[in-house]
């Protein structure tokens, strides 16, 4: 019975949590047809909203612009049902599901993503436990060509299959869908995608009692589990083992698991507060530095006392001097390391003062513009001005969004110097993950009428790793923005100077900088706390991030800039052989 028992908590625990895991769309490439199709209604503020407000997630102001789309444009059969389809999965997310389930039967079949609310109606039916129903849904699915269902992966169709009957206890028809799941996921090379198949098959072994296939797939998923950062999986991945370990009487084991599990919980407490305890321990380092010299001070002087009082004896006089200035060389030495690392210290103490007193003036700057946005915010709506308003609205968005950035980037610096970022070099095309950071800053670039080009071969491959790739896209990007005059351009294209390299330029027609200022952004501790244009101070955090991240792939940075002549960042990243 006590084994029956810990097998249930198991599986409970992986159900329970597997379902959020499914939604493994083309994500950023689905928005951008969604914003070509705004774009194609632009007229039609209410559509132009809602869609905007559906990619930022914002899934109430979805919800009130989608409605106010269907009152209006009742005719337009194209436009009710992206306002049906936004509304339903904006409904979803809420976990509103009869609701949703509402919407999206709404939608009429012509819709060009019909596909899409199929998936939408099976993963509803599938997260209220209503497995029978969800089969159908999850089947057509599987039918369709991946031509026709582009934005919808094949694998989590078969892993959502594969799930129902496990859960309808049909473990024959449930097994050759996992394993085909496993497979996709494996090529595809997801790694938290793949944990979370591993474990699924698990499952479907362990509640057959089939130990022997089961063990194997929860300890890959346990060793995938170390290579990503997020501590939930890692959490799920342990637990699973301790139960393994338990049900194998090998309590010693179950144990050390249970421990590492309290760790990695531990750790989603204790994320939060980083900072706070790196600068404590600085702190304290800095304190029992300065009691150990003080210490040894304390010690020469006592050495000096005891050397004077035995000038009185000849004979014992020059053995102690020998032994003194023995001890005073290697006293000497000691304080010379002591000296060295306290230098050390103080330059870290203070290169952490400076970016947190810049960072906290940032901060405190776009808190104080936010806060009087606010108020003649407050103003405008009490006058109903609502360009004003509008205005207001958007220059707020700037402001939240450049605070986001200098947080982001101060998290990525703070993993960076803790030596907990996960770098996977693989084989990337550059031009799609070029297209996909360059979609979220499109918004910002048609603020200041910017002309963007993407000019980035498709045939460009190069080895790096992608996450700290669009970190650093990202932030040139965001300069490249920032720098720039109204009706300005910014291209983005590749050009090849090496058999080894490929130089990514991200090129702007802005503002530009001086020759000093370029040599100084160079150096590898080119900290900033403000550059030659007054009205875009910034603490240099993020090209500190950028140059770093560029190391660790391998790769080189470089500038070409001019005062008033607009700006070069250039990333050389290995090619693919």
């Amino acid at each position: 019975m006590a084994k029956f028992k810990l097998r249930f908590v198991l599986i409970t625990l992986f159900f329970c949590t597997v379902v959020f895991s499914q939604e493994h769309y083309k994500e950023d490439l689905f928005h951008a047809e969604i914003m070509k199709k705004a774009e194609a209604f632009k007229s039609n503020t209410f559509f132009y909203k809602a869609a905007s407000f559906f990619i930022e997630k914002e899934w109430n102001s979805t919800l009130v612009n989608s409605m106010k789309l269907l009152d209006t444009s009742k005719e337009n059969i194209t436009l009710t049902d992206y306002a049906h389809y936004f509304r339903g999965y904006s409904f979803k997310q809420k976990k509103m599901f009869k609701e949703a389930q509402n919407e999206f039967e709404l939608i009429s079949k012509a819709f060009e993503f019909y596909y899409l609310v199929t998936a939408r109606l099976g993963q509803i039916a599938l997260e209220q436990n209503r497995f029978e129903e969800a089969i159908p849904y999850f089947q057509a699915l599987k039918e369709l060509s991946e031509e026709d269902s582009f934005y919808f992966e094949k694998s989590a169709t078969l892993n959502n299959l594969g799930l129902c009957y496990l859960h309808l206890g049909d473990f024959k028809k449930a097994a050759p869908y996992l394993s085909e799941s496993v497979e996709l996921k494996e090529q595809q090379k997801d790694t938290l995608e793949i944990i979370n198949a591993y474990i699924n098959v698990a499952n479907l072994y362990y509640e057959q009692y089939q130990d022997d296939l089961a063990i194997p797939y929860f300890e890959k998923a346990y060793q995938l589990s170390k290579k990503i950062k997020d501590f939930n999986v890692k959490r799920r991945s342990t637990l699973n083992m301790a139960v393994v370990e338990e049900n194998r009487k090998d309590f010693v084991k179950s144990l050390a698991y249970r421990k590492e599990y309290e760790k990695w919980k531990d750790s989603l407490n204790d994320q939060n507060k980083i900072w706070e305890v790196a600068k404590l321990e600085k702190e304290f380092a800095v304190k029992e530095k300065q009691k150990e010299v003080g210490l040894l001070q304390a010690e020469n002087k006592a050495k000096i006392i005891e050397r004077n009082g035995l000038l009185y004896s000849a004979v014992v006089l020059l053995f102690l001097l020998g032994i003194s200035i023995y001890f005073y060389k290697e006293k000497a030495k000691v304080n010379k390391i002591i000296v060295a690392q306290k230098e050390d210290l103080d330059a870290l103490n203070a290169t952490k003062d400076k970016l947190f007193s810049v960072v906290s003036h940032d901060l405190r700057s776009s808190v104080n513009a936010l806060k009087s946005s606010n108020t003649k915010l407050l103003g405008h709506l009490e006058a109903k001005n609502l360009e004003q308003l509008d205005s207001l609205l958007h220059t707020n968005s700037g402001i939240v969004n450049g605070a986001y950035n200098l947080l982001d980037n101060l998290l990525h610096w703070a993993l960076l110097q803790t030596k907990q970022s996960y770098f996977e070099i693989a084989s990337l095309r550059l031009f799609f993950i070029v297209e996909q950071t360059a979609y979220n800053y499109k918004p910002l670039m048609q603020e200041k009428n910017i002309q963007f080009d993407n000019s980035v071969l498709k045939s460009e491959v190069v080895f790096a790793d992608q996450e700290s790739l669009k970190i650093v896209l990202r932030n040139l990007l965001d300069n490249a923005i920032k720098f720039s005059k109204p009706n300005g351009s910014i291209k983005i294209y590749t050009r090849s100077t090496t058999d080894a390299f490929c130089d990514l330029v991200i090129e702007d027609s802005g503002l530009g900088m001086s020759e000093i200022t370029r040599l100084e952004l160079l150096k590898e501790t080119g900290m900033l706390s403000k550059k030659e244009h007054e009205d875009v101070i910034g603490t240099g955090l993020g090209l500190q991030l950028c140059k770093s991240m560029i190391k660790i792939n391998k790769g080189e940075f470089s500038i070409e800039s001019e005062l008033e002549k607009g700006a070069k960042m250039i990333v050389s990243l290995p090619k693919t052989t």
